[in-house]
């Protein structure tokens, strides 16, 4: 009983698949930022054109 518990505290596997959670987590929330002030820039921009091209009719 001894080693089986010797072994589950150094089996670092579950630790590194935390970890590797964690990391994605974190670029998925990087790329959503991201994704969300590229999106309002692109409103603006189409924004902008559509009231240029009422303007030109």
């Amino acid at each position: 009983m001894k080693s089986l518990f010797s072994r589950f505290v150094k089996d670092q596997s579950g630790a590194t698949a935390i970890e590797y959670g964690l990391i994605a987590a974190l670029i998925s929330v990087v790329c959503i930022t991201a994704l969300t002030s590229v999106g309002s820039s692109l409103t603006t921009t189409y924004t902008k054109v559509s009231g240029a091209l009422n303007t030109a009719n």
